[in-house]
């Protein structure tokens, strides 16, 4: 675990939806925001502290990401379509979450292809 006197970084939190288009366009909406990307299993969109992700039931999992200077400690990190890196874990509590190497944001996710996970 990382003991530096930095804080890990919460990347963004996963959450499930019923209906992906609808939930994204609400969220358009609702607040500013900018989607990142989005296709018919998943959608990212970034506000100014955090991104957010919509996933639809079955095809990935609700989670929170973390990005940590020690990912490769907690096993064999996964390379995504986007350039990121990471592991899924469970917590004691059965919460998946996402490990993920550092990366460059502005790069891996507003290329405007970015597809992860």
């Amino acid at each position: 675990m990382n003991r530096q006197t930095e804080l890990d970084s919460i990347d963004h939190i996963a959450i499930q939806v019923k209906d992906l288009a609808k939930t994204v366009d609400f969220y358009k909406e609702s607040f500013n925001c900018k989607v990142i990307y989005q296709d018919d299993t998943w959608a990212f969109l970034r506000f100014g502290n955090i991104k957010l992700a919509f996933v639809v039931p079955g095809q990935h999992p609700p989670h929170l990401a973390f990005i940590s200077e020690e990912a490769e400690s907690f096993g064999e990190l996964k390379l995504h379509r986007d350039g990121t890196r990471s592991i899924y874990i469970q917590d004691p509590s059965g919460n998946t979450l996402e490990i993920m190497a550092p990366y460059d944001d502005t790069e891996a996710k507003d290329s405007g292809t970015s597809q992860a996970n």
